[in-house]
């Protein structure tokens, strides 16, 4: 074939051989051209999986109740958090961005607990025990709280507890009273495993208080830990109050406002301190027919003594006061020839023996006598500003 020298080509063959150099150079960058047979390779990150921590640690068999649960996750938010344990299911809180989560109820002690959480594809379970406590917390005993008792709206509650606490701060702290129509009260302890709750104010009549110890988990002294709560209500009846006058002689009964029973007295004959009724607002604490009275520091034989059963007897005061029954109705009314109670007709004995809630407010005037703050129930003879001293919550208890 003859090849014309380039010089003689014609015009079109160089523009084409132009566009030919041109386009080769824009699609190809400087590599290589890419064989039709083949398909470019894409690569795409995986995305990590979230990582859960769970505190305490898996398998931990003596964990101290007092300690937080904590759950973080890293890589994502927690999703679901559960705790439960012995029946119940432990609460807690998450952190603004749900990346944290801390129980904020305390742990029993001597309890398996089993821990599940969830932070986006990952899920992970764990399980721990509480340690066994070295001395263990209950509630022994609250009074009043029998069995359908409805109560006067003087009443305390007394709890005692089965041991010594120390931390008394901590264990009042999960003590709590909820009425139906609140007041003002406060806890006061009377010693180590005696704390007792009065109100400023006689309660409202007519209500139910709940009494609850929230005390599982809670530590109230070296090695002693609540390991059950406790839970107690209150039947508040009619605002009972009966106004005794010593001098007068007579008491005057009030349900709700309204006198209901007019009685003529006698009282102690105040020869000796002993044998004076004390003044002062007294609770009605507990009543027994017949009841056996017996002289206070005499044998037989002794001036003053005696050994009698009495009939339809309600205490007042530890100190041996009682509002009771006596068939001496030249007395009553006109003179005061008692040992300290206070004595009525037996049909009206009877009447106050069978209406008394344990709570009554039982004020007796007219005596040089007072009755002590602690004797038997009569915490109202106490101011509530220096009562509430005696809260452990109280910076100058």
């Amino acid at each position: 074939m003859n090849v014309a020298p380039a010089w003689r080509r014609p015009a079109a063959s160089l523009a084409l051989l132009a566009a030919a150099a041109l386009t080769a150079s824009c699609s190809g960058g400087g590599t290589t051209a890419q064989d039709p047979g083949e398909s470019e390779a894409t690569t795409v990150a995986t995305p990590q999986a979230p990582t859960i921590k769970i505190s305490p640690t898996e398998g931990n068999t003596k964990v101290n109740p007092e300690k937080k649960i904590v759950i973080t996750a890293d890589g994502g938010a927690l999703e679901d958090v559960t705790v439960e344990g012995d029946g119940d299911t432990i609460k807690g809180r998450y952190n603004s961005d749900k990346t944290k989560w801390v129980s904020k109820t305390p742990l029993k002690p001597s309890t398996s607990y089993n821990v599940s959480a969830k932070a986006g594809v990952t899920a992970t379970t764990s399980t721990f025990e509480t340690a066994k406590p070295e001395r263990a917390l209950q509630v022994a005993d609250v009074t009043p709280n029998a069995k359908g008792e409805t109560v006067g709206v003087g009443a305390p509650i007394i709890v005692t507890f089965n041991q010594p606490v120390t931390n008394k701060a901590t264990i009042e702290r999960a003590l709590e009273v909820e009425a139906e129509k609140p007041v003002d009260g406060a806890w006061r302890w009377m010693n180590d495993t005696v704390a007792i709750y009065r109100t400023a104010k006689y309660w409202p009549a007519h209500q139910k208080v709940t009494f609850n110890a929230n005390i599982t988990g809670v530590k109230g002294g070296k090695g002693l830990y609540g390991v059950k709560d406790y839970t107690a209500t209150l039947d508040v009846g009619a605002k009972q109050i009966s106004k005794v006058d010593v001098a007068k002689h007579m008491m005057y009964v009030y349900k709700d406002g309204k006198r209901v029973q007019t009685m003529r007295i006698s009282a102690g004959m105040a020869t000796t301190r002993e044998y004076t009724t004390t003044s002062g607002i007294h609770l009605t604490m507990e009543r027994g027919n017949p009841v056996r009275m017996i002289s206070p520091g005499r044998k037989k034989g002794d001036p003053g003594y005696y050994d009698v059963m009495i009939d339809h007897a309600v205490r007042i005061s530890n100190s041996g006061e009682y509002v009771h029954a006596k068939d001496n109705v030249w007395a009553q009314g006109v003179r005061n020839v008692s040992h300290g109670c206070v004595n009525a007709r037996p049909d009206q004995a009877k009447w106050f023996y069978d209406n008394m809630q344990r709570g009554d407010v039982v004020d007796i005037t007219g005596t040089d006598r007072e009755l002590e703050w602690n004797n038997g129930w009569s915490y109202w003879q106490m101011p509530f500003s220096q009562w509430k001293k005696g809260s452990a919550l109280n910076s100058k208890a």
